[in-house]
């Protein structure tokens, strides 16, 4: 059926992205064509300055490309938009915020009156289950329980796009677990388009619907794998032959980036 046929969320075409520096130009993105449908989940993948951050700050809106554009539901993206949502490796949360204050800040921003923006940080702050520590400073918080304040935060804006930097990047395994099978039921209840990067195949393959692998730099899109395991995707998926198979090969392709940088 016509009406049940996805549409083109973000579109990325032909950017190009490169930097001058006291060596002469460095070229991080060199040409990356790609569409994104609406609820997909993208992980990206691929060896250290491929150009994966460059990419979501791009889209984000927090970098220009030196050549070509990024949509957002056809409209070009200039600049930052409530539409799209970040999450970074470092929290990012204010520290003189509570975790109820700083997942409201965003919607205050968006000239929300305080009744309603409490309502909604609640309901975010319940869905990563934090609902005990709402009145807790960021220095009072574990790792994970930052990270889950910054995923609320972004959440409860309500963007259509999400876009995670190695959101779990820095956090314990057991930890990075959770978050992992915690992400992927809000991103079933919720419906977002989620871009996420990520060193770990393993994480990849869990969450996507889509694997991106990057090329060495310049960086370029090397191969898009379709992940095609069924949701709710469990832990013990890994132990399972189609998952090992996915792993094997997404990896074989990112560690021949790897030897490429180590010509």
């Amino acid at each position: 059926m016509a009406g049940d046929e996805k549409r083109v969320k973000v579109k990325i075409d032909h950017v190009e992205k490169i930097y001058e520096g006291r060596q002469g130009k460095m070229i991080a993105l060199n040409g990356v064509d790609l569409d994104i449908m609406e609820n997909e989940f993208i992980c990206v993948v691929g060896p250290s300055g491929c150009g994966k951050s460059t990419l979501l700050n791009i889209i984000a809106g927090l970098l220009e490309p030196t050549s070509g554009s990024v949509y957002v539901d056809g409209k070009k993206v200039e600049g930052t938009g409530t539409e799209r949502g970040v999450v970074f490796q470092q929290y990012a949360l204010f520290p003189w915020l509570t975790v109820l204050k700083n997942v409201m800040f965003g919607l205050k921003l968006k000239g929300m009156n305080d009744a309603e923006a409490k309502e909604l940080a609640m309901k975010y702050i319940k869905m990563v289950e934090l609902e005990d520590f709402v009145d807790a400073y960021p220095k009072e918080l574990s790792g994970g329980m930052k990270q889950r304040v910054a995923i609320a935060r972004a959440y409860a804006v309500q963007p259509e796009v999400l876009l995670m930097d190695e959101p779990f990047g820095a956090l314990d395994a057991q930890t990075r677990t959770q978050l992992q099978s915690e992400l992927i039921k809000t991103w079933q209840e919720e419906k977002k388009t989620c871009f996420f990067i990520t060193h770990d195949v393993e994480e990849a393959i869990i969450l996507a619907t889509k694997v991106i692998i990057m090329s060495a730099r310049p960086g370029r899109i090397k191969k898009i794998v379709d992940i095609n395991l069924p949701y709710p995707r469990t832990q013990e998926m890994k132990m399972e032959l189609p998952f090992l198979d996915y792993k094997s090969y997404i990896w074989g392709e990112v560690y021949k980036e790897y030897l490429e940088i180590r010509k």
